[in-house]
């Protein structure tokens, strides 16, 4: 059998419709209606990748909750949120709780299977085998590309898959601006620009609760990002 997706949507027609392509490409899928159905099946075993709806059932906002509770479950299961609805609060509050994607429902199938398999080759690329290079370690940062863990002055920093990958492109060059067509490339990441803008906040954050001063991560206005090594020792 292919790689286990989990789809959580509440309209039955939606849901099999992507089940059946999925199928079809040699996925295994499992499908639930709600949060309690899903959430019980992820405890007894996580799915490698969920798709996921906002609205669930009777829970308006059941998607970003159960988003919350499978990040407590694993940070680097990818999480795709999948809605009707396209505004920008809605993709920055599903980015916010650390999803790894965010797609509108009029996406086209192939479009779909192409963000699905780009997750998939990120988590295998991480997951080769180990080289020297799997270890990076920059100043008080250590990366563990084998292992997906990032620690901070000896302290682990929480990022989800793209975080990671966002992290990881900086840090191979350090000093080098990458701008953020460069980061969606080498992140593996196919999203827009504002996207990449809040992952970049949320990491900062991330690094920030740990290191208050924490300012390695620089803003290069107009051209992108760097990792600064100097500021690696405030």
């Amino acid at each position: 059998m292919g790689r286990r997706i989990a789809i959580v949507e509440d309209e039955l027609a939606i849901r099999e419709n992507y089940a059946a392509v999925l199928r079809r490409n040699g996925y295994e899928v499992n499908t639930y209606a709600n949060r309690k159905e899903a959430m019980l099946a992820f405890k007894a075993r996580l799915p490698e990748l969920v798709l996921l709806d906002i609205g669930l059932e009777e829970e308006v906002e059941g998607g970003f909750d159960l988003c919350h509770e499978l990040r407590a479950l694993s940070h680097y299961l990818p999480i795709i949120f999948l809605t009707a609805r396209d505004s920008e609060f809605d993709m920055v509050s599903g980015l916010r709780l650390g999803a790894d994607d965010y797609l509108t429902k009029d996406i086209s199938m192939v479009h779909l299977l192409a963000r699905i398999a780009a997750l998939f080759r990120r988590i295998d690329a991480l997951r080769t085998p180990p080289s020297e290079e799997s270890v990076i370690e920059r100043g008080p940062l250590l990366i563990d590309s084998h292992r997906l863990t990032a620690t901070w002055k000896g302290i682990i920093v929480d990022l989800t898959l793209t975080e990671f990958w966002i992290i990881h492109a900086l840090i191979r060059y350090p000093g080098h601006v990458k701008n953020r067509e460069q980061l969606m490339q080498e992140a593996k990441v196919l999203v827009d620009d504002s996207t990449i803008t809040s992952h970049i906040k949320r990491i900062r954050k991330k690094f920030a609760a740990i290191d208050p001063k924490f300012a390695a991560i620089e803003t290069m206005y107009g051209m992108g990002y760097r990792w600064n090594m100097g500021s690696d020792h405030h």
